[in-house]
């Protein structure tokens, strides 16, 4: 194996802030996390920095809660980037290849950073996801945006809604939003980025999106439009028969995953949508890496 120390694809204050917490976690010695022997206590090591704030968070994922240490290292990490304004710790001491584990401590500063986005700010907790090139997100979801034609009466649904990126930038443009997540710092970052941008006219739950769907529609919320950018596996049948069921004219479809966005249109245009536009948009150049909206209206 080479050590790598320049990832040219991402933020190169990342690659240095990586570099430097390598180095003095061999001057501390804490040992790395070896899977098959499931011994050492640094799982992994997640540098997250604010695009237009230039704010760091840094996440130490270990393999139990005490760090031999700890104090000193962070002040010597924080001497040479200053910027760090966030140093937490997930345990995650299960038999898994999942990063995280449902543990959280804030060591340092505070337990989120700041960014901006599509003109909107933003407060990013650890566990909460956020696209890592923001130039390209904004064009992302600029692009749904564009697709999904926006009016004044327009009630939204944002699914797997996050901390409401897409929601908040389309808030000032239609009557309401409601938002969907299953994690909860996310949900509570989304109600704070309400907060934060002066927006009101958006609502947010913590539930699945199948879940949330069927209780708005009993609840008599009449949804015209479907913002929707699910993970990689793309959308359950349960997803796709439940937000069919809410009579939404449009869906705009942002995946990571063309091929399961493939297969997904097609249970959509069986339920009598069409597929009336797909953009692609490289958020990873000089990768295989490939992002794409999709524009489905209702027949």
């Amino acid at each position: 194996l080479m050590p790598l120390e320049d990832f040219f694809i991402q933020d190169p204050v990342i690659d240095q802030v990586i570099v430097a917490l390598r180095d003095l976690l061999r001057r501390f010695d804490l040992k790395p996390y070896d899977e098959k022997e499931q011994s050492g206590l640094i799982r992994n090591l997640v540098v997250r920095r604010g695009h237009y704030s230039g704010q760091i968070m840094v996440i130490l994922v270990t393999t139990r809660p005490k760090i031999f240490r700890v104090e000193q290292l962070i002040e010597q990490l924080i001497k040479q980037f200053p910027e760090i304004v966030s140093v937490m710790q997930n345990i995650n001491d299960r038999n898994t290849n999942a990063i995280f584990g449902k543990e959280w401590k804030t060591l340092y500063g505070q337990d989120n950073i700041t960014d901006q986005m599509l003109g909107n700010d933003y407060q990013i907790a650890g566990p909460a996801f956020y696209q890592v090139n923001t130039e390209m997100a904004e064009k992302l979801y600029q692009t749904a945006i564009d697709f999904a034609e926006l009016r004044e009466d327009d009630v939204v649904i944002d699914a797997y809604s996050g901390i409401g990126t897409i929601g908040l930038s389309v808030a000032k443009h239609v009557k309401e939003v409601y938002g969907v997540e299953v994690i909860p710092e996310a949900v509570e970052n989304s109600k704070k980025n309400a907060a934060i941008n002066g927006i009101a006219n958006v609502h947010y739950v913590c539930d699945t999106a199948e879940n949330a769907m069927k209780n708005w529609l009993k609840e008599g919320i009449k949804q015209t439009l479907i913002l929707v950018d699910p993970p990689r596996k793309g959308l359950t049948e349960s997803f796709i028969e439940a937000s069919s069921q809410t009579g939404s004219e449009r869906i705009a479809y942002i995946s990571c995953n063309v091929a399961t966005m493939a297969r997904d249109i097609k249970l959509y245009q069986e339920l009598g949508y069409e597929l009336q536009k797909v953009q692609p948009v490289d958020l990873f150049p000089q990768t295989h890496h490939v992002e794409a909206v999709a524009l489905l209206v209702k027949a």
